[in-house]
């Protein structure tokens, strides 16, 4: 016996409503203790509009550093709403000249809009070390997959305003120059499992706090 397509839609409505969530949402509750699986859910009781509302994007982000970079994150930290809805956004601002470092998030995709300004050379590498490359204008925006390490740099004469929407409530970031050099592991041990010559590693470590 066929089954018509409505019939199946239909089917499939009911099928994918019974796995939905038994609450509409599960705001953050920062007074409780943090578990492996993130936030536990604020008392319904005591959530207020104002746990869905978060102004913090309104402010610039400092871009007074070697790289003329600033982030505001909008990530569950901050914003309790998100918990457990899989999405978050985040503000960035590079001064002329600026760059965002070759980073990732923790399994996140990434979509980043460019607000104000032009110019801006953005990419990702993929697995198989392809390399993609666009320069976006304002109004223009860019995936950047799960994952994969991606950056960006203002090419243009004015500042870039940009905002990201990222596919995880806490998607984190991970900048490989600070991983590789603002820390303790030894110079030795770096130039050993990347090829990179140890006078410069020093250099970079001197430059972004690292010790070793």
């Amino acid at each position: 016996m066929m089954i018509s397509p409505i019939c199946f839609f239909i089917f499939s409505l009911v099928l994918s409503s019974s796995y939905a969530a038994v609450q509409d949402f599960c705001v953050a509750d920062y007074t409780a203790l943090q578990g492996p699986a993130g936030y536990s859910c604020k008392d319904p009781a005591k959530v207020t509009v104002d746990d869905f509302v978060y102004s913090g994007l309104r402010v610039p982000g400092n871009t007074s550093n070697i790289h003329k970079f600033g982030f505001v994150p909008a990530v569950v930290a901050q914003f309790p709403g998100l918990n457990g809805l899989g999405v978050s956004v985040a503000r960035t601002d590079l001064g002329v000249g600026g760059v965002i470092p070759f980073h990732t998030h923790r399994g996140a995709t990434e979509v980043l809009i460019v607000a104000e300004g032009s110019s801006v050379l953005a990419g990702f590498i993929d697995s198989n070390n392809k390399v993609y490359l666009k320069t976006l204008n304002k109004g223009d925006s860019m995936i950047f997959p799960r994952g994969l390490f991606h950056f960006a740099v203002n090419q243009g004469d004015t500042p870039v305003l940009m905002y990201a929407s990222l596919s995880s409530e806490n998607p984190g970031l991970d900048v490989l120059e600070t991983s590789l050099f603002k820390n303790d592991l030894s110079t030795d041990l770096i130039s050993k499992t990347t090829l990179l010559d140890k006078s410069q590693i020093r250099k970079l470590k001197r430059l972004l706090g690292g010790t070793n």
